[in-house]
């Protein structure tokens, strides 16, 4: 079956072909006003490349693509991209060398890496030559694009993102509105900063220490009763109808994403 895309007026569906069942491609036809960044997608696999590419367009991205070290590398200094997405097996260089070769084409932008292998070994490596976070395949477009948001928010103080877009929940942080499915809904400043928190985050447990420390600051002493009191109400807000996407794992802490895996 050839990767190709379906679309009707609710939303775009990239349809894997037969080996590729664990990729989720479904991405809200919501499209942002103006681009937020560019981002160069490297990795081998066709498929992957029209998903990200497809997905991550949606989603407000400049995309470019490369099949290759060698492709990256001339890529890389020809667009110089914002932020890039690099798969770790590359048919020739393979991605840990292309991040230590980008600075000498001219490309200090930040790195995240995209790849099946997963071991604490190949996590401490591509920290190491230079790669800012790590996302292993299978993957969901909303996770790639909520951390390339997250990376360039840390690495680009200047840069202020304006929309997060996750499943049908749209934020606009300039305009201080919220959406689900076109509904606007109305927060309080304390919860939409939650909720930015959390969309930037989206797909990664957050425990209740890390959101006291982001979203209310590191100097203030308060109680994780606070977290759990904002979630509740966040949650009947953003899951008051449609699928719920606010969830807690027990023991843990929270997430954003479309399906409750440990609650």
């Amino acid at each position: 079956m050839d990767s190709r895309a379906r679309l009707d007026h609710r939303n775009v569906t990239v349809v894997a072909p037969i080996g590729h069942s664990g990729y989720r491609g479904l991405v809200n036809d919501y499209r942002p006003e103006a681009t937020t960044a560019s981002v160069l997608v490297v990795d081998d696999e066709p498929y992957i490349l029209d998903l990200l590419g497809s997905g991550l367009r949606l989603n407000g991205f400049e995309v470019y693509s490369a099949e290759d070290g060698a492709e990256a590398l001339a890529m890389a200094a020809m667009h110089s991209p914002d932020i890039v997405v690099l798969d770790v097996m590359l048919p020739d260089i393979d991605g840990f060398a292309v991040a230590q070769q980008l600075p000498g084409v001219g490309c200090d932008a930040p790195i995240l890496f995209l790849t099946a292998r997963d071991t604490v070994e190949d996590r401490i490596t591509g920290l190491t030559v230079g790669g800012d976070d790590y996302v292993s395949k299978p993957f969901s477009i909303e996770e790639v694009a909520a951390r390339l948001r997250s990376i360039l928010r840390r690495t680009s103080p200047g840069n202020d993102l304006a929309r997060l877009c996750y499943a049908d929940l749209i934020l606009d942080a300039a305009a201080h509105r919220v959406w689900r499915d076109r509904t606007p809904i109305s927060l309080s400043p304390t919860e939409f900063d939650l909720l930015r928190y959390l969309m930037e985050n989206a797909e990664k447990v957050l425990s209740r220490k890390q959101i006291l420390e982001n979203v209310w600051g590191s100097g203030e002493r308060r109680s994780s009763r606070v977290v759990e009191t904002f979630i509740s109400r966040l949650r009947q807000k953003i899951d008051a109808e449609g699928v719920p996407l606010l969830h807690t794992t027990r023991g843990v802490g929270y997430v954003l994403r479309g399906s409750s895996r440990t609650s």
